[in-house]
């Protein structure tokens, strides 16, 4: 298993997101991905959400993306607030690793870090150590700097 600190940068190649800084949580069973604005659609006869969401603090950059809707559900936030939550699937680019996980679209702007990746995306693949920060650099500069992007890719882990 690889080693992660209790923050990353991560990637979302599928929705056009090269890096962006992650809290580690090992206490969240779901992934959550701040969106400025969210909204449902369909397309092809299946449902499908789009969203709005500027990653980097500079806010020059929004970025505009779409998914197959997977699921909703109820989600209960530390401090005990319940709410329903589109799901979607989507690839994670973090440590040379790519693999599909499950991320819900929520409101986190007065969080410190726009996405928070729980357990369920890393079971099988990754560990964390709490005294680190930041073990794999920056996702995505290099890659996108140079046009190159590789990563292994494994499978989807399976929910318990």
């Amino acid at each position: 298993m690889i080693v992660l600190g209790w923050r990353e940068w991560v990637a979302l190649p599928a929705l056009g997101i090269t890096r962006l800084r992650a809290k580690i949580d090992s206490g969240a069973r779901s992934s959550a991905l701040h969106v400025d604005a969210q909204w449902r659609f369909t397309e092809g006869g299946a449902p499908w959400v789009g969203f709005r969401i500027t990653p980097w603090k500079s806010r020059q950059r929004v970025i505009e993306a779409a998914a197959p809707l997977l699921d909703e559900r109820d989600v209960v936030d530390s401090g005990g607030h319940r709410t329903r939550r589109a799901f979607l699937r989507t690839p994670l680019r973090l440590a040379g690793i790519e693999r599909e996980i499950e991320i819900n679209l929520t409101d986190r702007r007065g969080m410190l870090f726009p996405m928070l990746l729980g357990r369920s995306a890393m079971a099988g693949a990754f560990m964390v150590d709490p005294a680190q920060s930041s073990i794999h650099g920056r996702a995505g500069r290099r890659e996108a700097e140079s046009g190159k992007e590789s990563a292994v890719v494994l499978p989807f882990p399976q929910r318990r």
